[in-house]
């Protein structure tokens, strides 16, 4: 069953770490930690949420180590990396702007528009209020709203 999803998890670790080799680690650990708790899973039809749930977490929680490493100068990053350039550059402006949100805005844009959920369906997978879900998305929309149109809430 796992691999039904294994796609849409690639997907949504990949939006978070922004590379493929990270992406596929965060495939295995929700692999290892979703097998390690399937008995906590009290409903099976919500199978799909919980492993995308269990995906961000790992996102996340290598996005914090990456934090604590102290990375390579730029000249010698792009002499490493020249090879990598894998996604198309829509794929990277709309890549760009998700990473302008915050967590939880993020949280919320992915699973609404990558994984077709709705907001009730959001609010239940992030276990917070239903109106908490709705202003968190729409204030997120705002934001991309802004950022595309070239108002600019975050350029400096």
């Amino acid at each position: 069953m796992f691999q039904e999803y294994e796609k849409d998890i690639y997907r949504t670790a990949f939006v978070y770490v922004k590379n493929q080799e990270d992406a596929l680690d965060i495939v295995q650990e929700t692999a290892y930690r979703s097998f390690k708790s399937i008995k906590n899973l009290k409903e099976p039809k919500y199978l799909k949420t919980w492993l995308i749930r269990i995906a961000i977490s790992c996102s996340i929680d290598i996005l914090r180590k990456q934090n604590k490493v102290v990375h390579m100068k730029p000249e010698f990053e792009t002499v490493i990396s020249n090879d990598v350039e894998e996604d198309i550059p829509l794929a990277m402006s709309l890549q760009d702007l998700i990473d302008l949100l915050n967590e939880d805005e993020k949280n919320i844009i992915l699973l609404k528009f990558y994984h077709d959920r709705t907001i009730k369906e959001i609010a239940e997978t992030l276990e917070i209020p239903l109106g908490t879900a709705k202003t968190v998305l729409y204030r997120a929309l705002k934001k991309l709203r802004k950022e595309w149109k070239g108002e600019g809430v975050y350029e400096q």
